[in-house]
């Protein structure tokens, strides 16, 4: 039965990440015309600062800090959960830049050669997927996993930024939704080599 579980949860996320890629490729006209006809100074104002923030840069920096104080107050299990959330937020970073980068996606501002180009390493054509979105999701995500209690709370923040790639014409709804579903998949992988270290070591402690 132990097998058979985690076979069980992968057909379950691979159905429901089909679903939502599916969907948002074909909403992705009908989310940019919505932005493009609702213009709001003050909200677009605040969603490139949420974007400006919202970086791998902005997220490496919390993590580490997270780490320090973990460290000054004696917790080994989040340094670790620390560690662990930069090391997948930095691994679906990289992995959304070298997608984004041989797909050649046009963003939503650009009005020549719409669509995908092929490779290019201009910014204006690396719309697919959105950095931003992997590498907050892959952060946070990781704490959801770590500490669901704790991780519940930090997730509004991740869908925030994803809407404010969108509202800020840099990315479509499915540049976001594919980058959500491969920080999920960082954030897991990641979390599954590094993490069970500190169930069974608490639990040889409590032993």
């Amino acid at each position: 039965m132990n097998r058979i579980a985690p076979i069980w949860k992968w057909l379950i996320f691979i159905a429901l990440a089909a679903i939502a890629i599916a969907a948002s490729f074909y909403f992705d006209d009908a989310v940019r015309t919505w932005v493009i006809e609702h213009p709001n100074r003050a909200a677009k104002h605040f969603m490139r600062n949420v974007s400006r923030f919202g970086d791998w840069p902005e997220h490496v920096l919390v993590g580490m800090l997270l780490v320090a104080i973990a460290y000054w107050r004696g917790s080994k299990r989040w340094v670790r959960i620390g560690l662990t959330m930069v090391l997948a937020c930095a691994i679906a970073g990289m992995a959304a830049r070298g997608v984004k980068i041989a797909s050649g996606r046009a963003r939503p501002s650009v009005r020549q050669e719409l669509g995908w180009n092929g490779p290019k390493l201009s910014p204006k054509y690396n719309s697919f997927p959105s950095g931003h979105t992997a590498a907050t999701t892959a952060f946070f995500g990781t704490l959801l996993i770590a500490s669901w209690r704790i991780g519940i709370f930090f997730l509004p923040i991740s869908l925030l930024i994803a809407a404010s790639r969108m509202y800020v014409a840099a990315h479509y709804l499915s540049d976001v939704v594919c980058a959500a579903v491969l920080g999920i998949l960082c954030a897991w992988i990641v979390s599954r080599w590094l993490l069970p270290a500190i169930e069974n070591r608490k639990s040889k402690i409590e032993n």
